[in-house]
């Protein structure tokens, strides 16, 4: 039962990564430009949850930048 406790312990010691990191790293990520460090924090801290929502923010931002400038670019 101790076991249990130490493992739930460690799993609470465990910092989390802040949405704006996590974001960050997307968007790093999808530009190619992640460096390893990051990636290995990514991997040890990060949640699968939260990767997921910063990827989908990403997407529409970046689709919503695009229509933004081919509809100024193209009368």
């Amino acid at each position: 039962m101790s076991d249990n406790s130490k493992q739930e312990n460690g799993n609470l010691d465990k910092e989390q990564l802040p949405f704006w990191k996590m974001f960050l790293s997307v968007f790093q990520a999808s530009f190619g430009v992640q460096n390893k460090k990051n990636k290995e924090r990514d991997f040890e801290k990060g949640s699968v949850k939260g990767f997921v929502a910063a990827a989908l923010v990403f997407t529409v931002l970046f689709v919503m930048t695009l229509v933004i400038v081919v509809n100024l670019v193209l009368p």
